[in-house]
């Protein structure tokens, strides 16, 4: 079992409040995932769940059982560090082993568990090296080796991924998803990157400011944000948010409209822009238009779309694509 519920949960550092009444559950076997940008709190969150940092207010509860004044080695948990903290002088048979050691296990059933891990995560044919001689893949696969061992409750991951380059972190995505089916354990998993939370995600946790903005499934965020905050953050380009006379005609403070969402013309619609510059990456074409009286937008097409720069195009938005927001940013 791995349930997580977090009541009222606040955190404060002196004067300073980072965190601020999180109400949460966590069902035991999902995978769910803390997004928001740099200093948002989603790390101090997950520090506070593993035990890391001390809660000023509320509860903490794990399987049911308040752990909120728990010592860590008491919850049940494991984490995966963003620094891999692998000791250089161990082999990666050592380096998975090490908990098990310090637990005294005998060495039957460190040899089992760690045999057994390193076939989950193809290290096989690598215990016998020391980390050094491991890419950077390879090497977050040890450190996540080392957790797997302990048959933790919940995993917990703190931006493992941020030190591999763009290859490697696809990769990465596929193998921890994988091993969440293969495992069935819940797995908590922080990132400022939506393309992870999006990609990975049973659960997305928004957070803004030391808040809980919206959680749901990463299609629902999607498809029906509660604020302009979440709009903007979830979804690849981000969401056009435009105010002025463009939302006034829609009773609006502000619309939204994702790039995806434009149909294009060159001969009628709802606005008519210029297009400036153009990206594209293949399989799509984002087009950034000048639109007069409403402002520059990024619109997605086609990866063989014709439009190029000092082109006129006309852009429509259907009815029920646009999002409209009110004065203090909540959906209406």
């Amino acid at each position: 079992m791995g349930s997580i519920v977090l009541e009222k949960v606040s955190k404060a550092f002196d004067n300073v409040s980072v965190i601020s009444d999180v109400d949460l559950e966590i069902v035991d076997g999902e995978f769910v995932v803390f997004v928001g940008p740099s200093g948002c709190g989603k790390s101090t969150l997950l520090r506070l769940i593993a035990g890391l940092e001390d809660v000023t207010s509320g509860t903490i509860r794990i399987d049911g059982v308040d752990a909120t004044s728990m010592r860590p080695a008491k919850r049940g948990l494991a984490m995966v560090f963003q620094s891999y903290a692998l000791y250089p002088h161990m082999s990666v048979f050592n380096n998975i082993a090490f908990p098990l050691k310090m637990a005294h296990q005998d060495r039957e059933t460190i040899l089992q568990k760690v045999e057994a891990a390193a076939n989950i995560l193809n290290l096989t044919d690598y215990l016998n090296r020391r980390p050094g001689q491991l890419s950077g893949g390879q090497r977050q696969r040890v450190a996540i080796g080392r957790a797997i061992v302990r048959e933790p409750k919940v995993f917990l991951f703190d931006e493992p991924l941020s030190n591999l380059d763009a290859a490697l972190r696809v990769n990465m995505r596929l193998e921890i998803g994988e091993l969440h089916q293969s495992l069935k354990t819940t797995m908590v998993y922080v990132t400022h990157d939506q393309v992870e939370a999006m990609t990975m995600a049973d659960k997305i946790v928004v957070l803004n400011g030391g808040r809980v903005e919206q959680v749901g499934s990463p299609m629902e965020l999607y498809r029906k944000p509660a604020n302009a905050f979440v709009a903007s953050f979830i979804g690849s380009p981000k969401m056009n948010l435009l105010s002025g006379a463009a939302a006034d005609q829609h009773g609006a403070t502000t619309i939204g409209v994702r790039p995806e969402h434009f149909e294009l013309s060159t001969e009628s619609g709802d606005w008519c822009g210029v297009v400036g510059v153009t990206e594209r990456l293949g399989s799509d074409t984002f087009l950034h238009v000048e639109v007069d009286g409403v402002g520059s937008v990024t619109a997605r097409a086609g990866g063989d779309v014709e439009f190029g720069r000092g082109d006129r195009v006309w852009l429509t938005i259907p009815p029920n694509r646009m999002h409209r927001f009110g004065e203090n940013g909540e959906v209406i």
